[in-house]
């Protein structure tokens, strides 16, 4: 919707862009929990820590995936427009695999945070990693041994996250040649 020629789309999606990355992912969790029922929609813990980490990561991604978009030469368009092709095929074809290349290291960064960021939704009562951790803690009361444990699964998935990360980056880059001497 940036992208967009129609100006009543840009400024919506500029705005909700600007609002959601200009507050805290906790904030956001709480107004969707704790405010919406205020407003009469009353959502259970689950479906509000889905929709808040859902509206956080398309902001974040859209920029980013704006950005990739952005980043193709001009000259990429008019090309495909010489060989014939329609604005379909041009993006499916010519345009999103480059922009692909660009937006991957961006967005597996950000899923890699999304992973970490479901910690937070403790503070609505989801039964994540970290409240698990804390639920053991309350019974065994070894907070050091819980929380490095809980450390030490988070990092176990931001590492396979990382590397099937690696896997797309190279698979996307397949077609391109090392330059370096």
């Amino acid at each position: 919707m940036r992208m967009s020629r129609f100006k009543p789309f840009k400024a919506v999606s500029w705005f909700v862009v600007w609002v959601i990355r200009g507050t805290p992912l906790l904030v956001q969790i709480y107004v969707i929990y704790f405010g919406l029922p205020s407003v009469g929609l009353v959502l259970d813990p689950i479906p509000s820590a889905i929709l808040a980490l859902t509206i956080s990561q398309g902001a974040y991604n859209s920029e980013v995936i704006r950005a990739a978009l952005g980043s193709i030469p001009k000259g990429q368009f008019e090309a495909c427009r010489a060989l014939g092709l329609n604005k379909l095929q041009t993006m499916r074809k010519v345009i999103v695999p480059q922009a692909a290349l660009v937006a991957v290291p961006s967005l597996a960064n950000s899923f890699i945070s999304l992973l970490k960021d479901t910690s937070l939704v403790s503070s609505i009562t989801v039964a994540e990693i970290l409240m698990t951790a804390k639920k053991i803690i309350a019974v065994e009361f070894q907070p050091l041994l819980f929380y490095c444990e809980a450390a030490v699964v988070y990092l176990i998935f931001s590492t396979v996250l990382t590397q099937l990360q690696g896997m797309l980056e190279k698979k996307l880059g397949k077609h391109l040649v090392d330059t370096r001497a």
